[in-house]
Formats: C-alpha cells, sequence, structure tokens
C-alpha cells in the first residue's frame, strides 16, 4: 500500500478549483459576488476573449484592509462567518472562503484594494498559487482585480472550454442574473473594449428587465406581490403571451442569490395553469425573502443548490400569488404587434427608453463642463431645456364666447390632440419628448372596464367567419379574431370539469366488462396502484398474466368512449405514478373537450356563432383554451387606423398632413 501523505496547499487547491471554477463565467461569478458583499454600488465588468485572455473587475465597495489582503488568499479564509451558528444564517453571498485561493491556483491574479481613510492600500500579484509581488500602493476606496491566463497550468480544464460566443453567453448569463437580484447596484459588462449591457442601478427592478430583455418584454410583464409568516415573493412575471421555449428564462431569487429548484419552477408554472401553451415557459423574475434560517445555501460549492424548509408551503404560495394575477386581467394577445413582428414594434418605442436609461444610468455628475460645438454638442438634460423653454414660443388657444367654440384655432387644437392626449410613451406610438419624465412607465394601458362578472371580457358584436375556422367579431375597442376550435374548446373543459366534479364516483356497470392487455412489467405496476385507481373509481382485477378486466366504471364516463378513458386513466398513473381525481379529473375534461369541440373547416350559422360568444363571455378564462394557446387576438380601432396610414407613427391625421378629408 503507497504511503498516506498531506497534499500542498497549491496542489489542493487546484483540486477544489475543479468544483469552484469551471470556466470563466465561474471567475465571473466569485468575484462579483465577492463585490457585491463589500456593499458596492458600481460594479465593472471587462472581460477579453470571453474571459480566456483576461476579467477585470472593479468595483467602489468596502475594500480590503492592507494587512488582510494575503490573508484572503488562504484556503477556507473568509470574513462572511466566525462560527457554526453563522453556517446556518448566512446573508451574504460568499462564505466558504474557497474563490480567492482557487482563482490563484490556476491563474495570474492581480489585486489592488484599498479602504476608506487609508493611507495607502495594497497591490498583491498571484500566479499558479504563488505569491510573486506585495507592494503598497495608492489606490482608491474599492477593489480592482485582474485574473488573466486561466487554466495556464491546468491544460486539461483549459481544452474543455466552449466557443468564445458560448464563454461569453455564460458570463452575461451570471451577470444579468446578479443584475436582476441587485437591481440597487449597476453592472456594466465589456467585452474586448465593447461594451454588452449596463444597468442604471437605481433599484427598478422592471427597468433592469427591460435592460436584459428588451422593452417590449417588459411591457409584458406583470407585478406580482404575496407573503405569509414564512415567505414573502415580489418581482415580476410574463403575460401568457410572452414565453420563450426553455425554463432559462425563469429567474428564482431567494434572499439576493439566483438559485435553480425544480419545485419552485413548477409551481410558478402551474399557477398559470391552463393559460400556458404546452411545451412553453413564462419569462419571471421571482424575489423570495426569507429567515435564513429557512433555507440551507451549504449544500454546493457552487451555491445554486439550496435546500428548504417548508418548501411546500413556499410553493403553494407562489402558484396562488400567479393565480390571483392573472384572475381578473385581460389576456387577448395585441394583433397588430404580431402583425408588424417584434423587430419593428422595437424600433418604433427603444429610442424614448435608451434616452431615459442611459440618463438615468449616470449616478455622478462631472464637475467639468465642455463648452457645446458644432461637432460636438453637449447634451441637454431635462433642467436645460427647462431653462430654454419660453412660454411665448406657444399661442395659447382663447375663447371670449360660444361662437368662437367653432372656430378655426379651437379646430385645429382639437384634431391635433384628439389622438394624443393620453399617449405613454412607452406604449406603440410613443414620442420620444421624455425629458421631463423621471420614472419608467412601461405599463400596458389596454385594459379594459371590469364588468358584472368581474370579467375583463369586452362585449363582441359578430360580424362573420372565414374558411370554417375563424370568427370575426367586433366591440367598441376594436376587432377580434376568434379560434372557433379553440373558444369551443374552453366553454366545453369548464362545462366537462364542472359535471365532472358534480357526479362524484357513482358507478356503472358494465353488461360486457372491457380487457385490457398490458405487458407484464405494467401488470406489476398497475398492481402496485391499485389504492389510487380505486380512489377514482377504477377497479382492474388481474385477467391472466397479462390482462386485466373492467366490470364497472365511474357514471360520468362519455357514452363510446369508455375504453379509451380508462386507458387514458391507466397511461397516465403509469408514466406519473400517481394519480388523484382533481389530476384525472382535469386532464379527462381536456381530452373530452378537445375531441368533441368543432374542428377546423366547419361552417357555423349566425346563430351558432353568436351563441358561441355568449358562452365564451361567461367562461372563467375566457382567453385560453385548455393547451394554452390563444382563443382570440384584437386589433384596436387605433391599430387600423395605422395599418391602412389613415394616423402616422407619430399619431399625425392625414387631414392635418394634406388636408384631405378622407
Amino acid at each position: 500500500m503507497a504511503e498516506i501523505h498531506e497534499l500542498s496547499d497549491i496542489l489542493a487547491n487546484q483540486i477544489a478549483a475543479g468544483e469552484v471554477i469551471e470556466r470563466p463565467a465561474s471567475v465571473v461569478k466569485e468575484l462579483v459576488e465577492n463585490a457585491i458583499d463589500a456593499n458596492s454600488q458600481q460594479i465593472d465588468i471587462l472581460v477579453e476573449e470571453a474571459g480566456v485572455k483576461s476579467i477585470r473587475i472593479i468595483d467602489d465597495g468596502d475594500g480590503i484592509d492592507a494587512d488582510q489582503v494575503t490573508k484572503a488568499f488562504l484556503r477556507h479564509a473568509t470574513s462572511k462567518i466566525t462560527s457554526r451558528n453563522d453556517l446556518f444564517r448566512v446573508h451574504s453571498l460568499g462564505f466558504r472562503g474557497e474563490a480567492l485561493p482557487s482563482i490563484a491556483s490556476v491563474a495570474d491574479v492581480v489585486l489592488e484594494t484599498a479602504t476608506a481613510g487609508a493611507e495607502q492600500g495594497k497591490r498583491v500579484h498571484y500566479k499558479g498559487g504563488e505569491l510573486l509581488e506585495e507592494i503598497g500602493t495608492g489606490a482608491r476606496k474599492g477593489t480592482d482585480i485582474t485574473v488573466s491566463d486561466i487554466f495556464f497550468n491546468t491544460p486539461a480544464r483549459l481544452k474543455y472550454l466552449k466557443s468564445q460566443s458560448t464563454e461569453l453567453a455564460q458570463i452575461v448569463d451570471v451577470i444579468n442574473r446578479l443584475a436582476l437580484s441587485y437591481p440597487e447596484i449597476g453592472f456594466r459588462l465589456s467585452h474586448n473594449g465593447n461594451e454588452v449591457m449596463r444597468t442604471a442601478g437605481n433599484g427598478n427592478l422592471q427597468q433592469v428587465i427591460a435592460a436584459i430583455y428588451g422593452v417590449q418584454q417588459a411591457r409584458k410583464m406583470q407585478a406580482i406581490q404575496a407573503e405569509d409568516n414564512d415567505f414573502e415573493v415580489s418581482g415580476y412575471i410574463s403575460l401568457p403571451e410572452l414565453t420563450r421555449a426553455s425554463r432559462s428564462y425563469i429567474s428564482v431569487l431567494i434572499n439576493g442569490r439566483y438559485i435553480k429548484n425544480y419545485n419552485l419552477t413548477k409551481a410558478l408554472i402551474k399557477g398559470y395553469g391552463s393559460k400556458l401553451m404546452v411545451g412553453r415557459f413564462p419569462i419571471a423574475v421571482l424575489q423570495i425573502t426569507m429567515d435564513p434560517l429557512l433555507v440551507d445555501v451549504n449544500v454546493h460549492p457552487q451555491k445554486h443548490e439550496v435546500r428548504l424548509s417548508k418548501e411546500s408551503q413556499l410553493m403553494a404560495l407562489i402558484e396562488q400569488a400567479v393565480k390571483d394575477r392573472f384572475a381578473n386581467e385581460n389576456l387577448i394577445p395585441n394583433a397588430y404587434e404580431n402583425y408588424l413582428g417584434e423587430e419593428q414594434n422595437a424600433a418604433e418605442n427603444d429610442a424614448a427608453f435608451i434616452a431615459q436609461l442611459n440618463d438615468a444610468s449616470q449616478p455622478y455628475v462631472s464637475s467639468y463642463a465642455p463648452e457645446s460645438t458644432p461637432d460636438h454638442p453637449v447634451p441637454m438634460t431635462p433642467e436645460k431645456l427647462a431653462d430654454n423653454f419660453s412660454v411665448s414660443d406657444v399661442t395659447p388657444v382663447v375663447v371670449h364666447n360660444a361662437e368662437e367654440l367653432q372656430g378655426t384655432a379651437v379646430s385645429e387644437f382639437a384634431t391635433k390632440y384628439q389622438d394624443g392626449a393620453d399617449i405613454n410613451p412607452f406604449n406603440e406610438g410613443g414620442t420620444a419628448m421624455v425629458a421631463e419624465q423621471k420614472s419608467l412607465d412601461l405599463a400596458d394601458d389596454s385594459i379594459q372596464a371590469v364588468d358584472e362578472h368581474g370579467q375583463t371580457f369586452p362585449k363582441l358584436d359578430y360580424i362573420g367567419q372565414m374558411h370554417g375556422t375563424f370568427l370575426f367579431a367586433q366591440s367598441e375597442e376594436g376587432l377580434y379574431l376568434i379560434d372557433q376550435h379553440a373558444a369551443q374548446e374552453r366553454v366545453k373543459y369548464e362545462y366537462y370539469r364542472e359535471e365532472i366534479g358534480k357526479v362524484g364516483l357513482e358507478m356503472q356497470k358494465l353488461l360486457v366488462p372491457i380487457v385490457l392487455n398490458y405487458p407484464k412489467i405494467d401488470i406489476l405496476k398497475i398492481q402496485s396502484h391499485e389504492v389510487e385507481l380505486a380512489q377514482v373509481g377504477l377497479h382492474l382485477e388481474p385477467f391472466g398474466d397479462d390482462a386485466v378486466i373492467v366490470r364497472e366504471h365511474p357514471g360520468w364516463f362519455e357514452k363510446g368512449q369508455e375504453e379509451d378513458t380508462i386507458r387514458e386513466m391507466v397511461d397516465w398513473i403509469l408514466r406519473d405514478g400517481s394519480l388523484t381525481v382533481a389530476q384525472f379529473r382535469e386532464r379527462t375534461a381536456i381530452m373530452m373537450a378537445c375531441k368533441r369541440s368543432i374542428k377546423a373547416n366547419w361552417s357555423m350559422n349566425d346563430f351558432e356563432a353568436k351563441g358561441l360568444l355568449d358562452q365564451l363571455s361567461h367562461s372563467e378564462n375566457p382567453y385560453n383554451c385548455p393547451h394554452g394557446r390563444p382563443v382570440l387576438v384584437t386589433f384596436s380601432t387605433l391599430d387600423m387606423q395605422k395599418m391602412f396610414k389613415r394616423i402616422q407613427d407619430s399619431h399625425e391625421p392625414w387631414i392635418e398632413y394634406d388636408n384631405h378629408p378622407f
């Protein structure tokens, strides 16, 4: 047997780096989290060649005392915790004391730091875990750390790195999650000298969402808020019409830490119910605040995985918060946005947003005020605009008597402002003149009045049918296109869901029993779930080695669909391993509604179409079919006018543009 010996500190750190430092993005994550823990207000991340060549993090935080700098590079050295009790009440992002020594063991690291009021700072240089230089320096308050030649002494790890674009995407994702976790901190990410992203650091979470995902997406995000005795949940979730093909756009943040938790994500999606299409996932930022005693973050060195106490309680809170948010929301997609396409809509609105974002992203005001020249004009601030604005530039409309109400001045005033009085600069047709608007108003103003049923569904007047598939209707707000199959599927789903719940477990005897054949392995699984099947009224008796026999079934089974329904039940329990009465009734209602609804190319007369629209208006959720597809879309009157150029993008009517009377 070989002799047992203790590994050197450098080798131990390189082994630990395999868990903590997987790629350049891991370096960025650990160093930026240290900057956040140091109470930084502004953090700059400068990377070259996707971090493989160099990573530089500059912050304005508390810094490190000069006599403590070398201790920070010792393994398991930390200022975040001091006792075992602190380990179960972690308030900081870092606490294990592994990041700096792990990074220094596989890269070339230069750190400059200073604290407030210190006569001088400290500069240290580590390479491959060895201290090469330690000198005093006149550094400013904060920390400036540069990591270069990552994995220079561990080439086996270097060869597993992906392309530059892939590694840069990982870095961007890390900064995005941290920016969403800390909207009060300004982040700036630069790659090869080009700015990739910037946040204002003014505490506005929706503005951070707009900076990351775009203003069009941010406008479709809805705020949520919920709390109980143990948890507080807040943040933004997207409307059901705004979805993505993966869960990666869902950010779950616990006490400011981005974590990955399948159950919490599942609860969020479950809260949408049938409003989401199958295979589509929302954009969401969930900020969860709880007592640190209820969460164990010391599960993995990367700290993405955590253990939660009372997880089921938190899941129920998230699910209910999402349900409540969309209970009375107008969820009719705007067809004009789809008609134009997302890129063109963004082009119409991003100018005003970018102007405000840039204005809000300047936390420091320079004392140097250059003079404006033709080649280098000085940007006009809101204050300068106010100073340069003269009341004499505006001609007031004065009315002395009733006859003057019919005059040219009043007519021109009414025509000019009739379409733009309530325009929001972040909605369609917005204007770039938003210098005096300080806050970002990203709300959609298309929500309609709530009717007597607590819904925001409009009153529709039927017009006609197209290709036996789509119905046309109108209201005071505009034109509506309805998918007749999705509409009836929604109506029938809610009908079956209610009727199935009424009948209980009344059983219907079969004159001719149904025999179902399954492989032996499935027969064994079915036998292990006899209790669950019996709870939904399904009693399967063994019938030989590879079959079961059914002699009765619940009374609400559709006539002629008994065998198909039983097979669906068995398939669900074989696939999922469990099946409650509520789950089965939900799934069965969806299946029956889909099979028994009218299909495409099915002509309807006026009476049938009007009846369907009336039934839809009384539905609990008239906006989506049970599978999440939209039931109807709308073109507002303003959208129609813009499409036919009766109103230009600046909301200037043709009658004013060229005196055309039509």
